[in-house]
C-alpha cells in the first residue's frame, strides 16, 4: 500500500532542481504546495513529505517554513552519504538529525541513506551496521539506498555526469546486489536490520529487476520500500501500463511513493530539473497517482481513466 506521498527528490540539489533557474526556491515552494493541496484533496489523510533534502541544510528548511510550505505537509525527509559525497563524517548523523528537528515540528524522516562499494566492499557492510547504530530509533523511517547497484550502461540520474570525477562512478555501487543479482557482504548486514531499516530503490522505466527485486525484499524481511513515479515517464508510450505493473508488484509493502522529474515539454527549460512551466500540471499528476494506486478506507483504487484524462475514483 502506499503509506506516504513524498513531493519531489533533492530540490536542494543542483542535479534535481534547476537553482540557477529558481535561485531562492521561490518556484519550488509554489510547487510544492500546489502538489501537497492536490494530494490533500483526494486523500483526506495519507501523508505528505518534503524532500528529501541533500544537502541537510537548516536553511532550506527555514526557507520552505517562511514560504508555508510545512503547512502542508505531515514530514520533512533528509538524506544523507557520508562516506561518498558529503562533508561531514558518518558519526554526525544524529546532529544532522537535530539541525533540522530544531526548526520543524513534524517527524524528520531519513528516505536515502547510503554507502557504496566504490572503494571495497568491507566499506560498505561496516556503512549499513554504524548506520542503524546511529539512525534505528532516532528517525521514524530509514530507507537504505539501494537495493541494487545501476547498471553500468545507465546513466546516473545527475547533470553533471564525468565532470563529477569519481563522485559519479560512486553511483553506480550503491547496491547491496551487484548488477548481475549476486549479493555483496553488506547484504547480510542489512537483513540483521530489516524491517525496522527500509530500502529506497528506483525502478526505471520498464525495470526489468522488478520481479526480483520483489522476491529479494520478501527474502529480507522488508516493509518499508520508496520508490518514485515520475512525472516525465507519464509521457512515454505505454505509461500507465508500466506504473500499473510497478505498483500491483509492489503492493505488499509500505510504500513511501515519490513524485518528480519534468518532463521536457513542460519545464522552463528542456530537462528534468527543470521547475514546471505550470505548477499545477505537476500538482494534477501527483493528485491522480494518488487516486489510482491509494486504496482509501479499504476500498479499491479506480483504475478508469488515462494519465492525462478525467477522474479516476469512482464516486
Amino acid at each position: 500500500m502506499i503509506e506516504a506521498a513524498k513531493i519531489w527528490n533533492e530540490p536542494n540539489n543542483k542535479s534535481h532542481w534547476d537553482i540557477l533557474i529558481d535561485p531562492d526556491w521561490q518556484k519550488f515552494a509554489v510547487t510544492a504546495i500546489a502538489a501537497a493541496k492536490a494530494i490533500r484533496a483526494v486523500h483526506p489523510t495519507l501523508p505528505r513529505v518534503l524532500g528529501g533534502i541533500s544537502p541537510i541544510d537548516p536553511r532550506f528548511i527555514e526557507n520552505m517554513k517562511s514560504r508555508g510550505v510545512l503547512d502542508h505537509v505531515e514530514a520533512v525527509a533528509v538524506h544523507g552519504f557520508p562516506l561518498d559525497w558529503n562533508l561531514w563524517k558518518i558519526d554526525e548523523w544524529p546532529d544532522k538529525l537535530a539541525e533540522i528537528q530544531a526548526v520543524v515540528s513534524v517527524p524528520v524522516w531519513v528516505t536515502e541513506v547510503g554507502v557504496s562499494s566504490f572503494g571495497a566492499d568491507e566499506v560498505q557492510a561496516w556503512g549499513v551496521r554504524r548506520t542503524a547504530e546511529l539512525l534505528v530509533g532516532r528517525a521514524q523511517r530509514i530507507h537504505w539506498y539501494s537495493l541494487y547497484d545501476l547498471p553500468a550502461t545507465w546513466e546516473a540520474t545527475t547533470r553533471h555526469k564525468e565532470a563529477e570525477g569519481s563522485a559519479y562512478y560512486r553511483h553506480f555501487h550503491m547496491g547491496l546486489l551487484r548488477e548481475d543479482g549476486t549479493p555483496k557482504p553488506a547484504l547480510d548486514a542489512f537483513a540483521q536490520h530489516a524491517p525496522m531499516m527500509g530500502l529506497c530503490q528506483w525502478f526505471h522505466f520498464e525495470d526489468h529487476r522488478l520481479d526480483d527485486a520483489v522476491r529479494w525484499m520478501r527474502r529480507l524481511g522488508v516493509r518499508h520500500l520508496r520508490t518514485g513515479l515520475s512525472w516525465a515517464d507519464s509521457f512515454r508510450p505505454n505509461a500507465l501500463d508500466w506504473f500499473d505493473r510497478q505498483m500491483d508488484a509492489l503492493s505488499e509493502f509500505d510504500v513511501t511513493l515519490t513524485f518528480c522529474f519534468t518532463p521536457e515539454h513542460r519545464g522552463i527549460a528542456p530537462h528534468h530539473t527543470s521547475p514546471p512551466l505550470e505548477p499545477e500540471e505537476f500538482a494534477e499528476f501527483c493528485a491522480r497517482m494518488i487516486e489510482r494506486y491509494c486504496d482509501r478506507a479499504g476500498r479499491a483504487p479506480s483504475r478508469s481513466t488515462d494519465l492525462q484524462g478525467a477522474p479516476l475514483c469512482a464516486p
